[in-house]
């Protein structure tokens, strides 16, 4: 057990899919496994039925927040949930990805020595499992298949994806501005938020090793739900990515706006 009591991980969701609930359990146990550390699960719904509580390890702060939106206002409920953190250190983490231990423990201690505002602990490969492999995985809870299984998985939002999963400085990301709440429903929040952060310079690093990504159906929270707020989202994502440093007009990851 690596010892990361100064990190506070948060993990928002919504149980759409039954892929959501197992998924969520699998990320959780992976987290509490390997690490004595803050986990913070808020769920959101029009209801409460308990059984993600029930079924969450007893160390997990859980809370529930009715929601009668269809919509799932991420970046507004990020926030919130960022104003209970205690922790200098914190990790904001999609319910469905696995990052090795090494990289996760490298990506803090960046933080904890200063050489870093905010950590991608991962590099290029922002890997989706697959069904089947997936399956697998939650069979055995062996981490070691996905690494040895990696080269059958489709990789992601290439060539420099920026979801699933960031580490910060609790105050640069309250700094910052924290999540934008202009950004309402799926998708380009990742791409505004980097954008945002290089423009006011913090030390941005990435930890060499991929993400995993267990594969889920996709509802109205995992895709763009409306062409109307897809437009304004990429209108906001293209204006702060105008305001970057002359020096980083050539970058490569340009394309990572759309999502």
């Amino acid at each position: 057990m690596e010892n990361l009591v100064d990190v506070t991980f948060l993990i928002l969701v919504r149980l759409d899919t039954i892929d959501r609930l197992e998924n969520i359990l699998a990320t959780t146990h992976f987290l509490l496994s390997g690490f004595d550390t803050n986990l913070f699960v808020s769920e959101y719904s029009s209801f409460n039925n308990s059984l993600l509580e029930r079924l969450l390890d007893k160390n997990i702060r859980y809370v529930f927040q009715e929601d009668n939106d269809q919509i799932l206002h991420r970046t507004k409920f990020l926030n919130q949930m960022t104003s209970f953190v205690e922790t200098p250190f914190v990790a904001v983490w999609d319910s469905d990805v696995l990052i090795s231990v090494n990289q996760i423990i490298k990506s803090v201690e960046l933080l904890r020595n200063g050489e870093a505002d905010f950590v991608y602990p991962y590099e290029k490969y922002f890997l989706d499992t697959s069904h089947i492999l997936r399956r697998f995985y939650l069979q055995e809870k062996d981490f070691g298949f996905l690494e040895r299984n990696s080269a059958k998985m489709k990789a992601m939002y290439l060539p420099c994806p920026l979801g699933g999963a960031f580490l910060a400085n609790l105050r640069a990301y309250k700094d910052a501005g924290l999540e934008n709440e202009s950004l309402y429903g799926w998708g380009m929040e990742d791409g505004e938020r980097y954008y945002r952060w290089t423009n006011h310079g913090y030390k941005i690093k990435r930890i060499p090793g991929p993400l995993f990504h267990l594969s889920h159906e996709r509802g109205i929270n995992s895709v763009f739900h409306n062409s109307d707020q897809q437009f304004y989202k990429q209108k906001e994502v293209v204006s702060v990515r105008r305001n970057k440093d002359a020096s980083d007009s050539n970058s490569s990851d340009a394309q990572n706006i759309i999502y």
